[in-house]
């Protein structure tokens, strides 16, 4: 169905892709795998007519293809879900889901069949989303769902899911397999794009290996194994993470009584020691990321107690956060992690620009940009140099960034929310050992992660929401995948 015959692309500074070659059969889920800037998206966007490559021929059933646009790759029936979230935010659901093509009554849009349209395409999820929402209102999980579902409904013959569930709890990401499965078996070709190798092997027939822009390998997903794949990619062998116990907890550095916000959670409370990892639990919309943001300071309704150290505080805005020694990674790193306008150095520094400030508050670049140069060998961000723009980065490496920025600010609690969300395997152990170690530097953390692996690989205890409320708060002796999923349906570890 696709022929990739010496497809190549380079960006200013960075090759991201040298010869790349090989073949994907009709109806087959063909997975892409490779660290962070092994040139995986930029394959994807080149064939969705996103990018266009700067040699090389790509081949769609039999016919040489060159799109120069998304609407020309579109019509000859190639659709993307991107990595990044590329609606319109103030357009509503069904706007966004109709855009490409608005139904029409004369010269008036058709509102009631762009209605109908939307229900329809949202349907194929069983999404009961309401279409006449803006998309800004939805929550990262549930637009991931819609552009999902907005790719599925253009009735493509070729689809690229570009780290389709990095957002997704288990309930959904088996939806998704469900319908990825119903569009194999009517003749789709599927491309799959993820750092989790898990999904790989239960949704997948080929893959093929990308490290520095170069395909190393494609093999059968049935012939191969985990360990030889992450060898493949990385070039060297990797632990497998497993919970490691630590030294016994200090005092309780974070205190949450009975915070509520209306419509989003009710009666939390809960305690986070110096030292200890705390993992937040939950389906979509069970309001672990809306509990993370009051306790940041970023929700004006929401009512309750905090304690710091033991200190009654009152944070009534992100920047007051900070001033406490408060850190949040967002779940969505381009809309509330980065500045992309600005370069790496200046997204690391931001929120300590006051540290660097001399006399008549200008700015000491010499020490700034030695900072920045020491958190990106610290985080192994890949760029030419810190003076880059920090939208030329992959993925990846963007997330890199914005950990750089919150673990460099955050003295008393640090909050991550999907810390490894886009990120490849190698990258994720590297994070992994990084928010451990802040724990085991006296730090609170609070985590949110979709990743039930992630969750139990690194948690001291998992605290379970369900419908906006704690329903399990579950030491890691008790805490396994069946206790804390039994609790996010059911309400019930037991």
């Amino acid at each position: 169905m696709i022929e990739f015959h010496g497809v190549s692309k380079s960006f200013p500074g960075v090759q991201a892709l040298a010869d790349v070659s090989f073949s994907i059969e009709a109806g087959q889920c063909h997975a892409l795998l490779g660290e962070n800037g092994a040139g995986k998206s930029t394959l994807g966007k080149i064939l969705a007519g996103i990018e266009q490559a700067d040699a090389g021929e790509i081949r769609l059933a039999g016919r040489a293809v060159r799109f120069h646009s998304p609407r020309e790759a579109s019509a000859a029936g190639v659709g993307i879900v991107h990595q990044e979230l590329v609606f319109c935010p103030n357009l509503s659901v069904a706007e966004n889901l109709c855009l490409h093509d608005l139904p029409r009554r004369g010269v008036m849009v058709d509102r009631q069949e762009m209605r109908r349209r939307a229900t329809a395409a949202l349907a194929q999820l069983d999404l009961s989303i309401d279409v006449d929402l803006p998309v800004q209102a939805l929550s990262i999980a549930q637009e991931q769902l819609v552009q999902i579902a907005a790719a599925v409904s253009h009735g493509a013959r070729v689809l690229i899911f570009d780290e389709p569930t990095s957002s997704l709890g288990q309930h959904e990401v088996q939806k998704l397999f469900q319908l990825i499965r119903r569009l194999q078996a009517d003749g789709v070709t599927v491309i799959y794009i993820s750092h989790r190798l898990e999904e790989i092997f239960e949704l997948c027939q080929r893959v093929t290996v990308l490290r520095d822009g170069r395909v190393v390998a494609t093999k059968n997903v049935a012939e191969t194994n985990r360990d030889e794949l992450v060898r493949l990619m990385v070039g060297r062998e990797l632990l497998t993470a497993t919970y490691q116990p630590h030294v016994k907890a200090g005092d309780v550095r974070l205190s949450v009584q009975r915070l509520s916000s209306p419509g989003k959670f009710s009666d939390i409370s809960f305690e986070v020691h110096a030292g200890e990892i705390v993992g937040l639990a939950g389906l979509v919309g069970a309001g672990r990321t809306e509990i993370a943001l009051a306790i940041y300071g970023h929700d004006p309704h929401a009512t309750g107690q905090l304690r710091l150290d033991g200190k009654p505080i009152r944070i009534s805005s992100p920047r007051a956060a900070i001033r406490r020694g408060i850190a949040l990674v967002p779940e969505d790193r381009k809309r509330a992690g980065l500045v992309l306008d600005l370069k790496v150095r200046e997204n690391i520094t931001l929120p300590l620009v006051d540290r660097f400030r001399r006399w008549l508050g200008a700015i000491d670049r010499t020490s700034e940009a030695k900072f920045a140069a020491e958190q990106r060998a610290r985080f192994n961000i890949r760029a030419a140099s810190v003076d880059v723009p920090v939208q030329t980065l992959s993925g990846g490496n963007q997330q890199k960034v914005v950990l750089a920025k919150a673990m460099a600010c955050a003295t008393g609690l640090l909050i991550v929310d999907e810390p490894t969300r886009g990120v490849d395997v190698g990258a994720k152990h590297e994070i992994h050992r990084l928010v451990r170690g802040a724990a085991d530097q006296g730090l609170a953390v609070l985590m949110i992660s979709s990743d039930m692996l992630e969750l139990l690989s690194l948690a001291d205890r998992v605290l379970v929401l369900r419908a906006g409320r704690i329903v399990a708060n579950l030491p890691r002796a008790d805490a396994t995948a069946e206790a804390v999923g039994r609790a996010m349906t059911s309400g019930s570890a037991a």
